[in-house]
C-alpha cells in the first residue's frame, strides 16, 4: 500500500486560449519530498471544491501570472494593477476555505501567499515600484532560479530553523506584496525594503505556512528549498495521525 500523502495543487488559467496550466516545478518538488501531487480543476463551485479537498491530506497553493481582485480586499484597483482571473480567485479562495474546514495543512508560493493572506482578512500592496519608496527589484527576470536578494528569518521560526542562519538568498518574481497581514499570521521574513516574504500561522496545528519567493525553481540544487518541501510533507504526513479536524480559522 502507497502511504505517500495526497497533496493538492490548483490550476492556473491561460485566459487567451481559455487552458489550465501549471508549472512542472510544484508536482516535481512535491513527489521528490515523498508526496503525490494532484491537480484541482479551477471551477468555482463550492461543491466541487469540497469533493477534491476531501480526497487530500494537504494543499499548495501555487504563484500565478495574475493578481488578486482587490474588491477581495475592499480597494479600488491601481493603475498598474496586472491581469484579474475571478474564477482562479473564487476557487483559490474556496479551496482554502475547504482546506481549513477539514483541518489539513497547507503551504503557499508567491500568489498563493497573497490569496491567503486576503482570504485571513489582510490587504496587498498592488504594486510595489510605485507605491514602496526605495523598494528593490522585485520582478528579477531570467534566470528564474537566480537568488537576487537577500531575506531576514525571524529567529525561532519554522524558515529559520529549516535554514540553520538567519539570513537567506532567494529568487524573486512578484510586483505586488503584502501590505497588512491577516488574522492568526505572523511574518516571519522580510527583504532588505521591509517588505514581508514569508508568514506562517503560529498556532500548533494544522501547519499554515507561506512564502514570497519560489522554491520550486532550482529546487534540485537547493538545500533550503527542498528542506522546506519536505517538512511540508512531513506535516502532511503527521496531520493524517490526528483525529479529524474541525475548522481552525475561517
Amino acid at each position: 500500500m502507497n502511504n505517500r500523502p495526497r497533496i493538492g495543487i490548483p490550476m492556473r488559467i491561460e485566459a487567451p486560449t481559455d487552458r489550465f496550466y501549471l508549472s512542472r516545478f510544484y508536482s516535481e518538488a512535491l513527489e521528490a519530498a515523498g508526496a503525490v501531487p494532484l491537480h484541482i480543476s479551477l471551477i468555482p463551485n463550492a461543491d466541487y471544491v469540497n469533493a477534491a479537498v476531501e480526497s487530500l491530506d494537504g494543499i499548495l497553493l501555487p504563484g500565478s501570472d495574475s493578481d488578486v481582485d482587490p474588491q477581495r480586499y475592499g480597494q479600488q484597483p491601481h493603475r498598474r494593477l496586472g491581469t484579474v482571473h475571478p474564477i482562479k480567485d473564487e476557487t483559490d479562495l474556496l479551496i482554502i476555505a475547504a482546506a481549513e474546514k477539514k483541518g489539513i495543512p497547507i503551504f503557499a508560493i508567491c500568489f498563493g501567499m497573497q490569496v491567503l493572506n486576503v482570504y485571513r482578512g489582510g490587504t496587498l500592496i498592488q504594486d510595489i515600484e510605485s507605491q514602496v519608496p526605495d523598494a528593490i527589484k522585485h520582478e528579477q527576470g531570467s534566470p528564474r532560479d537566480r537568488r537576487s536578494h537577500s531575506v531576514k528569518l525571524l529567529p525561532g521560526s519554522i524558515l529559520e530553523k529549516l535554514a540553520g542562519t538567519e539570513q537567506q538568498s532567494v529568487n524573486s518574481h512578484h510586483h505586488q506584496a503584502i501590505e497588512l497581514i491577516g488574522r492568526d499570521l505572523i511574518a516571519t521574513a522580510w527583504s532588505t525594503d521591509g517588505l514581508v516574504e514569508a508568514f506562517e500561522d503560529p498556532r500548533a496545528e494544522p501547519f499554515v505556512m507561506a512564502v514570497q519567493w519560489h522554491p520550486e525553481l532550482g529546487w534540485e540544487n537547493d538545500e533550503f528549498s527542498q528542506a522546506i518541501f519536505r517538512h511540508f510533507v512531513r506535516q502532511v504526513t503527521e496531520n493524517r495521525k490526528r483525529p479529524a479536524a474541525v475548522s481552525s480559522a475561517s
